[in-house]
């Protein structure tokens, strides 16, 4: 599985920068499935190391009570790297967390595999689309921000 976490390369020892995305739009509630937050800085050294890229993940979040079937959605950042959720199926009212190095895939947490970082953390977006490539949501950061502003906003 290749995806996207919308995460990025940083300068060696960053400070982690989380998103979270539900404080920057109101009537989120609203919403079944969203991107909830973005680790985009990874805590530590980014040193390409698993560990590292393990650090930097997108949650997507379910606020229903019942499953939801994500086979075939998406997340995708602006460069178009993506990852498409394979016979996954999110519980109601639970998160789970896409990682952008190897892993194990589990019922909270799946691995895109991927063996470099996705994107550039200054400023990007995770794009979330269901099975019929339609929009469901997004999160930025570093877009038209001053002063180094980190904090993640909705379209």
């Amino acid at each position: 599985m290749t995806a996207v976490a919308a995460v990025a390369a940083a300068a060696v020892g960053a400070v982690a920068l989380p998103v979270s995305a539900a404080d920057h739009h109101p009537g989120r509630a609203h919403a079944a499935v969203f991107i909830s937050d973005v680790q985009y800085d990874s805590p530590g050294r980014d040193d390409r190391s698993n560990r590292s890229l393990n650090r930097e993940w997108v949650d997507v979040t379910n606020s229903t009570r019942r499953a939801v079937n994500l086979d075939g959605w998406t997340l995708e950042d602006e460069d178009g790297h993506s990852y498409t959720f394979d016979h996954f199926r999110l519980d109601g009212r639970a998160t789970v967390r896409v990682h952008t190095g190897v892993g194990r895939d589990t019922r909270t947490d799946v691995f895109q595999d991927r063996r470099a970082y996705v994107s550039d953390n200054r400023s990007d977006t995770a794009t979330l689309r269901n099975d019929r490539d339609r929009f469901v949501d997004e999160v930025s950061w570093g877009h038209h921000r001053h002063g180094g502003d980190h904090r993640g906003h909705r379209h």
